[in-house]
């Protein structure tokens, strides 16, 4: 009996290490998070210095935007909250082509005078003057009551006399978002030099609350009791803008930073630097064609996918909005230029899903001088609120006096001669209205078409006639499949500028890539230029 006991509990034991030595050889269940502080991602965002700290908070204060501040509280790097603050003093520059930031300047100017004149135990920049003053400037006027005492009031406040606190009404002749001739003022109630903006006109009363001193007039003459001040109700003897209402509003304006001229706040609200969660899928391109011997006409063209739009019915058609945005900034960090408008595309209810097939495209026409140059285009679909950002960088070309020289070569999906209703409308290039075709997609029939100018060409003496030989030629895998010369039956706009503007046709072709090149020859001088672009052919 004891050896069968010993038996039994040495086969117990050698089972319960060999379900022991099973376990610990089991790979950790993947559903326990992982405790090993070594194996976790890094956070490698990087802290705010105080620097950046101090300019959102003082520096800028009184003037940025919620959105903005939103915007900057969002970014993680250093070089893009630097980038920020450029873009931020450069959306507010009254004369970007100047070195000098004016209104920077005259900021910071505003700064400095607000500490030395406005400061009662604290920094003259975060008193109720001061931030006034720097948000709005120097008012147009100030009365000054640095004393207080006895006051008549006038008849707007009710008449009367009475005491009152050292106060101060400042006067600007008009403020943008807030109105024309307003009035703020300041009460210093504790004496101690920080003057408090006043919610209506008996803060600076010291009787105010004293019964029976120092009424009005409708008080002594008993149409209004004294606690009528409490609610400010029967406001008889009130301008418009001391209305309890009105004056919210002007409290209200007083406290919203002044708009600066620049970036939308639906752009800055989403992310300067980033795009959204549901990006738009957005094309672009920019060619150039020269306008003078310092000036290049820049044409940016963007377009987008119906499919990605909202449609909703407007006056019986199915529309679609789209809000564009470009900011052009010099290699300098100067900004060049600003652009924003709106698109509309209109459909039936019977062609929306058709027209949800095609692509809406926008174009904008900037001269610029040559140089290095980057731009922000930032598109938003009204209707979803989605936005589609694109940033690119770019060479505008110095086109030389003498030298054989071309524009940028453009492909069209539709390309004609302009008329009277083309006039101030997109898309036209001298007397010549150019669609680009973006994807470089046709189908099959389709006709593509060419754009080129030709500058500083030779003129046969003889004909009176171009001395250049231009050919189109049409390849496919590098094997040629059309050759067309260019017979000069339109002549030129100006004496220094040749337009190409060629349909090729696409009926022989079969669906596949092609590439067309574009040259030009030069007989008197011998010089040479080559442009090419690529299409495709569909069914």
């Amino acid at each position: 009996m004891k050896t069968t006991a010993l038996r039994i509990s040495g086969i117990c034991l050698l089972t319960y290490l060999v379900l022991v030595s099973v376990s610990l050889a089991q790979p950790p269940d993947k559903r326990i998070p992982n405790q090993d502080p070594s194996t976790k991602p890094i956070n490698v965002k990087s802290e705010m210095r105080d620097a950046h700290k101090r300019w959102l908070s003082q520096d800028v204060g009184p003037i940025i935007t919620e959105a903005e501040r939103k915007a900057f509280l969002a970014l993680t790097t250093d070089e893009e909250r630097e980038n920020f603050i450029g873009w931020f003093w450069d959306k507010r520059d009254p004369n970007p082509d100047t070195e000098e930031n004016e209104y920077r300047e005259e900021y910071y100017e505003r700064i400095a005078y607000a500490n030395e004149h406005f400061a009662s135990g604290i920094p003259g920049w975060k008193t109720d003057r001061g931030r006034i003053y720097i948000r709005w400037g120097k008012p147009d006027s100030v009365e000054a009551r640095p004393s207080g005492g006895s006051y008549d009031r006038p008849s707007y406040e009710g008449g009367g006399s009475t005491t009152v606190y050292p106060f101060e009404t400042w006067f600007y002749r008009h403020l943008d978002g807030v109105g024309d001739g307003i009035e703020v003022e300041f009460v210093d109630p504790s004496g101690t030099g920080e003057y408090r903006i006043a919610r209506n006109a008996d803060e600076k009363d010291v009787l105010a609350m004293v019964p029976g001193a120092g009424l009005k007039t409708t008080e002594l003459l008993g149409i209004d009791p004294k606690t009528n001040r409490l609610t400010n109700t029967n406001p008889s003897y009130q301008r418009e803008q001391d209305g309890f209402f009105r004056r919210q509003d002007i409290l209200r304006g007083l406290e919203t930073p002044p708009g600066a001229k620049g970036t939308p706040d639906w752009l800055v609200s989403s992310g300067v630097t980033a795009l959204n969660e549901n990006p738009l899928t957005v094309d672009s391109r920019i060619d150039f064609f020269r306008l003078s011997d310092d000036k290049v006409m820049v044409a940016f063209t963007v377009q987008t996918d119906n499919r990605d739009l909202e449609f909703k019915n407007l006056g019986g058609l199915e529309t679609a909005r789209l809000n564009i945005f470009g900011r052009i900034t010099a290699v300098s960090g100067k900004r060049t230029g600003i652009f924003e408008d709106s698109v509309t595309t209109n459909t039936t209810r019977n062609e929306l899903a058709e027209m949800k097939d095609r692509r809406s495209i926008y174009q904008k026409m900037i001269a610029l001088a040559p140089g290095t140059y980057k731009i922000d285009l930032a598109i938003r679909d009204i209707g979803t609120g989605n936005q589609g950002v694109v940033r690119q960088g770019f060479t505008v070309p110095k086109y030389d006096d003498v030298k054989l020289s071309t524009s940028s070569l453009m492909l069209a999906s539709k390309m004609r001669a302009t008329d009277t209703a083309d006039t101030g409308r997109m898309f036209v290039i001298g007397s010549t209205k150019v669609v680009p075709n973006l994807a470089g997609n046709y189908q099959r029939g389709q006709e593509v078409g060419v754009y080129l100018q030709i500058y500083n060409a030779g003129i046969d003496q003889t004909t009176l006639r171009p001395a250049v030989d231009v050919e189109y030629v049409l390849t496919q895998a590098g094997r040629e499949m059309l050759r067309q010369k260019e017979d000069w039956s339109g002549l030129s706009d100006s004496g220094q500028r040749l337009t190409l503007a060629r349909l090729l046709p696409t009926e022989a072709l079969s669906p596949g890539d092609y590439e067309v090149r574009v040259l030009t020859k030069d007989r008197v001088s011998g010089q040479v230029v080559e442009k090419a672009s690529k299409f495709s052919v569909t069914k």
